[in-house]
């Protein structure tokens, strides 16, 4: 033990650049010196993952950081997959001041009428912006331009703000101004129903008549489904209080091996062979019901779930809205509560006849009297705790459906400590905890395996061990969610950051996939990863149509029966290679 800063300093001397306590600024090089013994080095900044290498030089934007003190460190790894080396250098950030960030439409203090575009004009150093009018998430880009429909405002006032974000999760700026909206007989709306995010305390009243029953259904050909990806918070305003009554009568446990527990590291089936979770994640029902639009974006019918089944899956991870679940922040009533309630019974019910395990994720929420209409950081004090209390109580005599607490936690809820205890939000509101929302799984009585995601958008699990939710039956699996813009995509990473966590726990890639059209830059590389370790993973999205496709979304089909289109076909083609097993 005493020897191991000897043994680190022959395979790594130092951090050659930049100077410990040196001043920089701008656009600089780091670098370090390592001998042959060195597989790859992680780099960091803050003790946030950056990037891997070789080579032994990273540039590094200084501006994508605030002025002051910053820790550069890395981690050599050696050969056989050991931290041979871990040197850290100080410097201090001395950037001149200027905003990443200026609005440059519409102009300050201007008359707008019917749709508007918003745009942003960004510096290099930001990677993406989130939107807002009058603290309504209105969308995130780039492209850096979103059209705002004024007239589901009423006339007079109405603020925009801008926040700007760089990689890995950091904001950098933000801009805000007043416009007046002036719209001919203008429908005076609330609460706009825009891309994307959820909120409140709330009371389900009526619950789903429907029962989990496993009777068989004829098979058909695949069909597939979409979802869209996270975005940041909003204000909070007024805070409507509500309660959970009655619960969803959906009882009935499916039978068979058609169950789920986690047992060390590995899941068992319900005649206790080990099984992970392959499948697809199936969009829509985080979206369609605070658009108005129904509940399903597509058919949610057998012939759907068969086409799933096709593919040799035995997962299907459903995204829920806790707003239309509990029926509140003004959803259309034909699209939540009871009717939203039912509905989900109902295909989750589907999917088990196909033998297909759901999970069920808390996909979009908001707090307050804001309308979940997209991701916040963070899941809500005000009505997260009481959407899993009626969610678990639903579900809890169903032990092949399994809860994801929070779809992809990001901002403030990176910090370790927030993702697991609570805290508050960039945006002031209460962010509730990985903890709290276990304990009010368990607090019902429910058994159900649990999925704790990461932070940094799901990407980051370096803290996860260490900040691991307390479950008193040890039933928690760790997700990561990975994409070709993903700071951790490599198998680089995944072995220095994953291994340990598979090594304790279940590991699942809660979402993967790429933007390019094909599946060789990080499916199939992490198919291959995931396979060797035995864990899961579950593709994103079974949706085609409008915005569904392998360069958006990305969507893996070419239509609802299950054609794979150029990305899809590696995920496909892979999991009845080996069976779905």
């Amino acid at each position: 033990m005493g020897h191991a800063p000897a043994m680190a300093a022959r395979f790594v001397d130092t951090i050659t650049s930049p100077a410990d306590g040196s001043t920089v600024s701008g656009t600089i090089s780091i670098s370090v010196n390592v001998n042959n013994k060195i597989q790859w080095v992680d780099f960091y900044i803050d003790g946030n993952y950056w990037k891997s290498s070789p080579p032994y030089t990273y540039s590094w934007d200084t501006t994508s950081v605030a002025n002051g003190q910053h820790t550069i460190s890395i981690k050599a790894w050696s050969w056989n997959n050991q931290v041979v080396g871990t040197p850290s250098v100080t410097v201090n950030v001395s950037n001149t001041s200027s905003s990443p960030l200026t609005i440059a439409a519409p102009t300050a203090s201007s008359t707008v009428s019917g749709t508007v575009g918003i745009t942003a004009q960004v510096s290099s150093t930001v990677s993406w912006v989130d939107m807002y009018v009058d603290g309504n998430y209105l969308g995130s880009s780039p492209p850096y331009t979103l059209s705002w429909d004024t007239t589901k405002y009423s006339n007079g006032g109405h603020t925009i703000l801008i926040n700007a974000f760089a990689q890995p999760d950091t904001k950098i700026g933000s801009a805000s101004e007043s416009v007046m909206v002036n719209n001919i007989s203008a429908t005076p709306t609330a609460t706009p129903a825009p891309t994307v995010v959820p909120t409140i305390a709330a009371t389900a009243t009526a619950q789903p008549t429907a029962t989990l029953a496993a009777t068989p259904l004829p098979t058909a050909t695949p069909t597939a489904t979409a979802t869209a990806k996270p975005t940041p918070t909003a204000t909070a305003t007024a805070k409507a209080t509500a309660t959970a009554t009655a619960q969803p009568s959906a009882t009935a446990t499916p039978g068979g091996s058609l169950a789920i527990q986690v047992s060390g590291n590995h899941l068992l089936d319900g005649n206790g062979n080990p099984i992970r979770l392959l499948g697809v994640n199936r969009s829509g029902t985080e979206y369609q019901c605070v658009s108005n639009a129904g509940i399903f974006d597509g058919p949610s019918d057998a012939a759907s779930v068969a086409a799933i089944a096709s593919w040799d899956t035995n997962t299907v991870r459903v995204p829920l809205n806790e707003d239309c679940w509990l029926g509140i922040n003004g959803v259309n009533s034909a699209y939540a509560g009871v009717n939203y309630q039912n509905a989900i019974v109902n295909y989750v019910n589907l999917l088990h006849s196909y033998h297909l395990y759901a999970l069920l994720d808390l996909h979009w929420s908001a707090p307050g009297t804001q309308l979940a209409t997209g991701q916040q950081e963070m899941a809500d004090v005000d009505h997260s705790p009481a959407f899993w209390t009626s969610v678990a109580s639903t579900f809890k005599n169903d032990p092949a459906t399994l809860f994801d607490l929070y779809n992809e936690p990001h901002g403030a809820a990176s910090t370790w400590s927030v993702w697991r205890n609570g805290g508050t939000s960039s945006n002031g509101w209460q962010m509730a905890g990985m903890q709290s929302l276990l304990n009010a799984v368990r607090a019902t009585g429910a058994t159900n395996v649990v999925v704790a995601t990461g932070g940094s958008w799901g990407n980051d699990l370096s803290g996860w061990l260490a900040n691991e939710p307390s479950d008193p039956l040890n039933q928690v699996v760790a997700s990561i969610h990975i994409y070709d813009n993903s700071g951790c995509n490599t198998a680089s990473c995944y072995n220095s950051m994953l291994v340990p966590v598979v090594n304790a726990v279940p590991l699942v890639a809660g979402e993967f996939g790429e933007h390019d059209c094909v599946d060789s830059t990080v499916v199939d590389p992490l198919m291959s990863w995931f396979d060797s370790f035995s864990a899961g993973y579950i593709g994103w999205a079974w949706d085609t149509g409008t915005g569904w496709n392998c360069s958006s979304g990305p969507g893996l089909l070419n239509d609802y029966t299950g054609t794979p289109n150029a990305y899809g076909i590696g995920l496909q083609s892979h999991l009845i290679a080996i069976g779905g097993k």
